[in-house]
């Protein structure tokens, strides 16, 4: 990364997928991430043992049927683009079968990129925004540092402190989602907060919540069908089986694909910009 200038790492951070591309990764959140048996999965995994459903191709045998199959965590789970970033760029194409003495540091490496790459995607998105536009010159900043980290090496990455760099991050982000919801908040600036598991499988059926912030907020299995959800910022929220039937999501902000493909939903639901109905709201 050395000599790139900032214009040329903000253009590389407008450029970025944030989205998987398992072609062009080692199949990295198969083999580096554990989970346990659940509704989400199938069977217990440890955190560097690959998948059953692993091929030697790197691609899941199963990726058509991941619900059907037991795996609707799989189904549900975005690396942002950092497999491919750390299979192609991170390792430069050498994967860990053929590589073994890789193997440790590139599952180490893995979910460091997830979390710089997520974090990348919400910059990018606050700087859409016109209502912070006095923020954007903070936010290139921390856009461009985060890009520079992430075209580190494998040692250097596994030194960095992500929580500082988060928090910095997230500064940000709360200051931009209060200056887009303005017009929502109360007189004296003074939200309410969304406690951590208040709406787990609550009734909110056609309420009003335009503006709000579910920053974090639990609301699995919540009933949200018809609901007023513009303008809302759904950071961390998690909407597993929540029911988004009919709701209106218009303008909410940073919210991702496997968001709502951990929701219900169906073709009345007004998703925001750039998000994609899942093929199981279209049964």
């Amino acid at each position: 990364m050395a000599g790139l200038t900032d214009r040329a790492v903000l253009n590389n951070a407008a450029e970025i997928n944030f989205k998987a591309d398992c072609l062009n990764c080692f199949g990295l959140c198969c083999v580096a991430l554990p989970y346990a048996k659940s509704a989400d999965f199938a069977y217990n995994k440890n955190a560097g043992a690959p998948c059953r459903n692993l091929q030697s191709n790197f691609l899941c045998s199963i990726h058509e049927n991941l619900r059907e199959s037991n795996f609707r965590g799989c189904a549900v789970y975005e690396c942002f683009g950092a497999g491919q970033k750390v299979s192609q760029v991170t390792f430069k194409g050498r994967d860990w079968r053929q590589n073994s003495d890789l193997a440790d540091d590139m599952f180490h490496v893995f979910p460091i990129m997830q979390q710089l790459h997520e974090m990348l995607m919400y910059v990018t998105e606050a700087l859409s925004f016109a209502e912070n536009r006095s923020l954007h010159s903070s936010l290139k900043e921390v856009q461009s540092e985060t890009e520079r980290i992430t075209f580190l090496g494998p040692d250097e990455l596994v030194k960095i402190n992500i929580d500082e760099h988060r928090a910095a991050v997230n500064e940000l982000l709360l200051k931009t989602s209060k200056m887009v919801r303005s017009e929502f908040l109360p007189k004296d600036g003074k939200e309410q907060q969304v406690r951590g598991m208040e709406f787990i499988g609550a009734k909110l059926s056609g309420r009003k919540f335009r503006g709000k912030s579910f920053r974090g907020a639990l609301l699995i299995a919540a009933d949200l069908r018809n609901a007023d959800l513009r303008v809302t910022d759904m950071i961390g929220a998690d909407l597993r089986d929540a029911d988004l039937s009919g709701a209106n999501l218009t303008d909410s902000f940073f919210m991702t694909q496997a968001q709502v493909n951990a929701a219900i939903g169906n073709k009345q639901t007004l998703l925001p910009k750039g998000l994609e109905m899942p093929e199981h709201w279209k049964l």
